[in-house]
């Protein structure tokens, strides 16, 4: 078998092989060596494999190892070489990606291999109710009809799981904040995503405004079943820009995954809504190397009505970025989202303040709710509503919940005043005249008076503390009765 016809992963798994071998001392590479370093391979598609077709990979590979332990040992000697047994595994590796149609030999083909041709490594595998088939049938539902066309597949299997968030699935499992508000821009956005073509809305707006709280809007009305029949049962998925250029050492990478998570769309066929937070850092970064050519994979798709997207940018950054490209630009309709005014982040306050209340174990005022606004509005300038009033309650909720959990000032300072005169009584005691018995005297009347106006004050401040908690833990309690009745509802 040719080295330079397996991928990236799987040569890595045979080296790790070779190298758990030679740690242990045993003179042969086995398929149980190779099945260890497939499984507990990092980043690999050989442990999910084995769990989408209902497995356990540390408990399949502790059973492997255990089998490697009791294998005997030489020391001092050369290199392990490949066994019988582990070369008929790489040979019929090499038929597996034949029957695949696959152009290099992955970690599946040498999983499946050992599987289905050696007897040891196919006993441990049946003891776990996992067959040839099996695995066979969850390789395709990860794959899907990708097949393996270069040397380093992994990054494009399941993409759209790996690279995108279902902020539909968000929504369903009570993970989003309620939306309160925007229902004019929400509706705008809903009717640009039925249209038949140019239906790709893009969000423009000042940066806080609330362009992404619009999107989980959309993602909740979606999961409640408020929307139009074209948008019933779809998927809101938000792309995860990182999560793309993440570990993209190579040229081309980056537009690799990406064209992978527009394939697994596209076959999707129109239940997918991709999401494309920050439009411009995907589109326009025209000092970025490779940005023309992502936004190149974009447009076909767009032009076609095969993707459906929202877009979110800032106004700056769609006239420097976004018109510049005309035929892209055209294939979006713009939705500007204004700042809200003060009445209204009221309104978008009260409709956060439960959710807050319950993270933070405290009580949350209407009054003070209307003065995050009110003075946000007024003194903040560099920022915009309701961002700043939202991060001026969470604030000062946060330092108030800190205030509570931590000692309270007045107990802290006769904690000091008593630890003082406790220096003192200990310098007084050594001292012998007339003045200083009659000073320790006073000095231990007052340790006194101090040591029980502390415990009462301790005493109380830890009943109001539990109290607190209880408090807490209620409203934490009916929060998810809450949510729990919503969910029953939605679900029927």
């Amino acid at each position: 078998m040719r080295i330079d016809r397996m991928t990236t992963k799987s040569q890595e798994a045979v080296r790790a092989a070779v190298d758990a071998a030679s740690r242990r001392g045993n003179p042969e590479v086995l398929p149980e060596h190779l099945l260890i370093a497939v499984l507990e391979q990092e980043g690999g598609v050989g442990g999910p494999l084995v769990q989408k077709a209902g497995g356990d990979p540390s408990r399949i590979s502790k059973e492997l190892l255990q089998h490697v332990e009791s294998l005997p040992r030489v020391t001092g000697g050369a290199e392990p070489q490949l066994s019988r047994r582990g070369l008929q595994v790489l040979q019929r590796a090499e038929d597996q990606a034949k029957a695949l149609r696959d152009e290099f030999v992955s970690v599946e083909h040498l999983l499946l291999a050992a599987v289905q041709h050696d007897d040891r490594t196919k006993a441990i595998f049946q003891a776990h109710d996992l067959g040839y088939d099996r695995l066979l049938a969850a390789l395709v539902s990860v794959r899907g009809s990708q097949r393996i066309t270069d040397r380093d597949p992994e990054g494009k299997f399941q993409a759209l799981d790996k690279y995108t968030r279902d902020l539909t699935a968000d929504a369903r499992q009570n993970k989003l904040d309620t939306v309160i508000g925007r229902d004019e821009e929400i509706r705008r956005v809903m009717q640009v995503l039925s249209r038949r073509t140019k239906n790709n809305p893009v969000l423009i707006g000042e940066p806080g405004v609330g362009k992404t709280a619009i999107v989980e809007g959309i993602a909740l009305r979606i999961a409640r079943g408020d929307v139009p029949g074209s948008l019933r049962d779809k998927r809101l998925c938000s792309l995860d820009l990182g999560s793309l250029v993440a570990g993209a050492k190579y040229r081309g990478e980056f537009e690799d995954r990406l064209k992978a998570v527009l394939k697994e769309i596209e076959a999707e066929q129109g239940r997918v809504v991709l999401f494309i937070d920050e439009l411009h850092t995907l589109v326009g970064a025209g000092a970025a190397e490779g940005a023309m050519d992502a936004a190149n994979l974009l447009k076909p798709m767009l032009a076609r009505g095969q993707l459906r997207c929202i877009g979110a940018t800032t106004l700056d950054e769609y006239r420097k970025r976004v018109e510049k490209d005309a035929a892209l630009e055209r294939r979006f309709q713009p939705v500007y989202v204004s700042q809200p005014g003060v009445e209204d982040t009221v309104g978008i306050l009260r409709g956060l303040k439960e959710r807050y209340e319950v993270h933070h174990g405290i009580r949350i005022q209407d009054a003070a709710l209307v003065a995050a606004a009110t003075l946000s509005h007024r003194y903040i300038a560099d920022r915009f509503l309701p961002d700043k009033a939202i991060d001026l309650v969470d604030e000062a909720a946060s330092k108030l919940k800190m205030e509570i959990d931590s000692m309270p000032g007045p107990i802290d300072q006769v904690e000091r005043k008593l630890m003082q005169l406790q220096i003192e009584q200990q310098a007084l005691k050594k001292e012998r005249d007339a003045g200083s018995k009659a000073r320790l005297e006073e000095v231990a009347r007052a340790v006194s008076d101090l040591t029980g106006e502390r415990d009462a004050m301790r005493a109380q401040w830890l009943r109001e503390k539990e109290v607190i908690g209880q408090i807490q833990a209620l409203q934490a309690k009916l929060e998810n009765t809450r949510l729990e009745m919503e969910r029953v509802q939605r679900d029927g």
